[in-house]
């Protein structure tokens, strides 16, 4: 704003200013219902009355908040919330925001889990407890446990599975290390990205630790698929997302490791973000 210009008063002139910033319109929409505490579902209501004069308190609190959205911050960040499979999660900066193309990899564990009784599920890497409360959503039968490495998202974790009222069993560990035998399903979203991506700026605000996995992206990957074997159910799936140039080389650590039906699926751009196989005994 212009030194002496008066300060948008209605929702209406602050979305103009949003706007003037660079934001998208649905992101601003989205800042100024939270900077009013209303629900992200009152969007109809903003558009009703864009015209009401609001608090004054409004301007300084949205302001900031487009502010830190212009810089690069995550919306999910700044409202403290993000829907993933039909749950409203809560996220902060411990924990990645998480992804519908992730939802590709729920959908693909549940159909995993079709025909089986009280099915034993371990989600790593759980971060946000995202994929491990969408299953347990779908599945109240599953026992299911979710590893962290991380005591920071393990405690969103914990907060979300508490709020939808979801029983989860949240551990702390690195990857399977200690982990028991006899899993149903192993799913993971682990980090992928490689060390040095040109994508990495773009996510400064996220904990790099979730995203980044040695030169090639690969090396947690190789982790669990070397040691998911020794976990599994003969007929148990392993399935992992990872990133959009990896599905080739992640069926390949698959299929060496001894995995059949080893495939991939695309996510919601037509891209093959999730590859899996299953675990058959040699007869």
């Amino acid at each position: 704003m212009t030194p002496g210009t008066p300060a948008p008063a209605t929702a209406a002139e602050m979305l103009a200013a949003a706007a003037a910033l660079g934001l998208d319109r649905l992101d601003a929409q989205l800042l100024l219902l939270h900077a009013l505490g209303r629900s992200a579902d009152e969007r109809a209501w903003l558009i009703a009355h864009d015209t009401d004069a609001l608090s004054d308190a409004v301007w300084p609190a949205f302001s900031r908040l487009c502010a830190r959205r212009a810089a690069g911050e995550p919306l999910a960040y700044l409202v403290g919330e993000k829907e993933f499979h039909g749950l409203r999660l809560q996220v902060d900066a411990r924990v990645l925001v998480p992804r519908p193309d992730t939802e590709t990899l729920v959908d693909w564990a549940l159909q995993c889990l079709d025909g089986l009784t009280a099915p034993s599920v371990l989600d790593l890497g759980t971060g946000s407890g995202a994929i491990a409360l969408a299953i347990g959503a779908a599945r109240a039968d599953a026992w299911i446990g979710a590893v962290d490495a991380s005591a920071g998202a393990l405690a969103v974790a914990r907060a979300n599975a508490l709020r939808l009222g979801l029983a989860v069993h949240f551990i702390e560990r690195d990857w399977l290390a200690g982990a028991d035998a006899g899993y149903d399903l192993i799913v993971s979203n682990p980090p992928y990205i490689a060390a040095g991506d040109a994508h990495l700026p773009a996510l400064m605000h996220e904990p790099s630790q979730a995203l980044v996995s040695g030169i090639d992206g690969l090396d947690d990957i190789r982790r669990i698929v070397q040691a998911a074997p020794g976990h599994l159910k003969d007929g148990g799936w392993l399935l992992l997302e990872h990133g959009h140039d990896q599905a080739a080389a992640v069926r390949n650590l698959l299929a060496l490791h001894g995995f059949a039906e080893v495939q991939s699926r695309n996510d919601l751009a037509g891209i093959a973000r999730c590859s899996g196989g299953i675990l058959r005994s040699v007869k």
